[in-house]
């Protein structure tokens, strides 16, 4: 159960107006819930916290005008920024992974009293897995829970034939980082970082490296470094030193696929389904694939006049989505 400290804390914050302190100290409380063996207590205060929070978030939206960030002069070539609204909620994730995630956010909303300890949040996140397992839209949740913006780093105009120009553009990049809190998402990073001992490699593609991890190791800034990639059998080993936190997402169980076909099919009729043979036809899907699979199946319903969705509409939508060679794992999201 909560300590007196915590008691005293949820109170404040609550007099105070405080909602994010609120969200933090409950979400607390429910940790130590979940440590002391009370894990049915733990899930229905994190559900509840993250429904209040998403009500506040709402209301809000629609009361207050967010102040744009907009990069400008060369790093408007180098980064594009947009103010997700995606939340927690949007992730459907394993227990680990859930709770791995929550920890950052906990930590990046305490990052004072961490610091008035001598330590610092958690900042940066290496994510790792198939194409459409939900590794873009965690950046985007992260940006939307800590009200950042989100700015997408553009490989395709860092990376020149110049070393010295690259090198240059990453600089700014990193500047950026303390000049303008956020998050930061290098998409696709083995770009940027691959495996220094391949056997294809070239003296640039290694400088390139080399500024980059030093970049990292230099940075000091309050911003979240969000790095992912389709394939970290390229990367250099010396990456995933520099982070902070390595989540290795994969393809949904049947228990996230059948909670991504719920989620994106909210809206019609869906008690009628055959579940084994639908989740028999998610197998090797990511969760993209399996929310595409899904949508076609309820556009296939409305324009024959209908709102339930057929099993064999659904199974048939979910055949035709091409097919990952990743195992199942742990972590799904509604939009992919």
């Amino acid at each position: 159960m909560a300590t007196n400290d915590q008691l005293k804390a949820l109170v404040k914050s609550h007099a105070d107006g405080d909602d994010p302190q609120f969200y933090a100290v409950a979400m607390q409380v429910a940790a130590k819930a979940a440590r002391s063996g009370q894990s049915k207590f733990a899930q229905d205060l994190r559900d509840l916290v993250e429904d209040l929070r998403q009500r506040g978030a709402a209301s809000s939206r629609v009361a207050s005008v967010v102040p744009v960030a907009q990069p400008r002069g060369e790093l408007s070539s180098l980064l594009t920024v947009s103010y997700p609204d995606a939340r927690l909620g949007d992730l459907v994730l394993s227990d680990e992974l859930g709770e791995r995630l929550r920890q950052v956010l906990l930590e990046q909303r305490q990052r004072d009293m961490l610091a008035r300890h001598g330590l610092r949040p958690a900042r940066r996140l290496l994510l790792i897995g198939p194409p459409g397992t939900g590794k873009t839209s965690t950046a985007r949740v992260l940006a939307a829970e800590l009200g950042l913006p989100l700015f997408a780093i553009r490989l395709d105009t860092i990376i020149t034939k110049f070393m010295g120009e690259t090198a240059a553009k990453l600089r700014l990049v990193f500047d950026a980082l303390v000049e303008t809190r956020g998050v930061y998402l290098f998409d696709e990073v083995d770009a940027l970082a691959g495996d220094r001992a391949a056997a294809n490699d070239v003296g640039e593609i290694r400088r390139v490296l080399n500024s980059f991890l030093q970049f990292l190791e230099e940075d000091s800034s309050e911003s979240v470094i969000v790095a992912a990639t389709n394939h970290p059998q390229l990367l250099d080993n010396a990456l995933s030193r520099r982070f902070d936190t390595v989540m290795d997402f994969t393809l949904p169980d049947e228990s996230g696929a059948q909670t991504v076909i719920r989620n994106r099919l909210s809206m019609f009729h869906i008690s009628n389904l055959s579940w084994p043979r639908v989740l028999e036809a998610t197998r090797g899907l990511s969760h993209a694939e399996i929310s595409t699979a899904a949508e076609n199946a309820a556009k296939r319903s409305i324009l024959a006049g209908r709102t339930r969705i057929l099993t064999a509409d659904l199974v048939s939508a979910l055949e035709e989505r091409p097919r990952s060679l990743a195992p199942e794992g742990a972590v799904s999201t509604r939009n992919g």
